[in-house]
């Protein structure tokens, strides 16, 4: 969590592995080379593999100005630079953001989702940071203005997010509902949260625009959901009026998603895997079928 170690000192390695040559290392103002022999502590300062500031290459001699407008870099955001040959996804996008408030804020929202491992956001989703002071949005970049108090902080490697429990609180207040219950299921999943204890975290925050209707998404989550779509399709299957699915049931060697075994009914599930599909009315998810009962019967659609 945050706060745990101390603060990193201003030693400095600089690697120099992208462009073509040796990799350079050195302290803050100086190269490698003085003090031979004498092993010394080093932390990473610019990794052009990942997201940089471009000043900060520039200043060390990595690169130049005329080589960040080149065609080896992409510019993510005002002085965050990229590898053109990298896929920007939610991930790149949220580290190089958080070059942007690194020291004074830390991500949040889907961002923060994503980076601790429950990814939950459409892949263009903005990457969104949490800062104490004014900033503008733009393109690509979501900004709210909040003081997270330290219990709220965590730390993924050299990043801070929101806690798990802060983010799926933030994204159950301001998302739709499906998608509400999507973010807490995620969260819920990877960190073994009740989902209650996202709406019973609400009272920390009281008034935030959003939390009244949290006991709702509370209702609807289930921390056994494996996947946003498995909760889509969770979803579906209740508002069409049905009752709800067991979730990881254990079939021999196999856990199946969404069945029924009272009427040894195996799942609903995604279609495009190989299994037996079947017509089922009503409304549902796109490349959603039901598949095939338990006891190996055939389904027949009315």
């Amino acid at each position: 969590m945050d706060g745990a170690g101390t603060a990193p000192g201003p030693v400095i390695v600089v690697h120099r592995t992208v462009l073509p040559g040796t990799t350079v290392c050195g302290r803050e103002g100086s190269w490698a080379g003085g003090n031979r022999g004498r092993s010394r502590s080093v932390q990473p300062a610019v990794n052009l593999c990942r997201p940089f500031r471009g000043t900060r290459a520039v200043a060390f001699g990595i690169l130049t100005p005329t080589m960040l407008r080149g065609p080896r870099f992409r510019r993510l955001f005002r002085d965050v630079y990229g590898c053109a040959d990298v896929e920007v996804d939610l991930a790149l996008r949220s580290e190089a953001a958080y070059l942007l408030v690194e020291g004074t804020g830390l991500l949040g929202g889907y961002s923060a989702a994503e980076l601790l491992g429950a990814s939950c956001g459409p892949e263009d989703a903005p990457a969104e940071v949490v800062s104490p002071t004014r900033m503008r949005s733009r393109p690509g970049l979501l900004v709210r203005e909040e003081a997270v108090p330290p219990g709220e902080r965590w730390r993924v490697g050299e990043v801070r997010v929101t806690s798990p429990l802060h983010t799926a609180f933030r994204l159950a207040c301001r998302l739709p509902l499906v998608e509400a219950v999507v973010a807490v299921d995620a969260l819920a999943h990877r960190f073994s949260l009740d989902p209650w204890d996202v709406a019973r975290f609400g009272h920390h925050h009281l008034g935030a625009p959003g939390s009244g209707r949290l006991p709702d998404v509370a209702r609807l989550a289930h921390p056994l959901a494996e996947s946003p779509m498995e909760t889509r399709i969770r979803l579906a299957i209740a508002f069409d009026g049905l009752p709800p699915p067991v979730l990881q049931h254990p079939a021999g060697a196999y856990d199946l998603d969404t069945p029924y075994p009272d009427v040894l009914l195996a799942g609903v599930r995604r279609s495009g895997a190989p299994h037996a599909r079947a017509r089922a009315t009503g409304p549902r998810p796109p490349g959603v079928s039901v598949v095939g009962r338990l006891d190996g019967a055939p389904l027949r659609s009315r």
